[in-house]
């Protein structure tokens, strides 16, 4: 994807309630984002950055993926990665980006899931590489 023209709304955290998550201090949005079958390659890219344009200027600022959304596994961080990379990155910081690991990846005893600590980092490796 191209580097867009995108300029997010000032007006973004005017409407959206925000709640503290626990006691760690941490606001979320009433309403996040996921990205489950909807960021797969079944559905645009142009769909796509305008879902997440659109509620991120309404004040969404939790997206939440996994290691296998897509179809295919791993495609919805892809995904949105580009359109991150493109649209939202100067707003990293006020992002919340949350992913999830569990399912079955890659072939092999590591790969499915269970929760070991090598599954879940290199689980955790594989996503950040995914969503760059």
């Amino acid at each position: 994807m191209a580097v867009s023209s995108y300029v997010a709304a000032e007006n973004r955290y005017d409407d959206m309630q925000y709640r503290r998550c626990g006691t760690s201090g941490l606001m979320l949005p009433a309403v996040s984002l996921g990205l489950w079958h909807n960021f797969g390659d079944l559905h645009p890219g142009g769909t796509q950055r305008a879902v997440l344009r659109r509620a991120f200027d309404r004040g969404v600022t939790h997206f939440d993926l996994a290691n296998n959304y897509g179809p295919p596994y791993g495609q919805a961080e892809i995904n949105f990665g580009r359109i991150f990379a493109s649209d939202l990155k100067p707003h990293r910081d006020e992002l919340i980006i949350s992913t999830k690991a569990g399912y079955d990846m890659w072939p092999g005893p590591y790969g499915q899931g269970g929760g070991s600590r090598k599954y879940l980092i290199a689980s955790c490796d594989q996503s950040l590489k995914r969503m760059g």
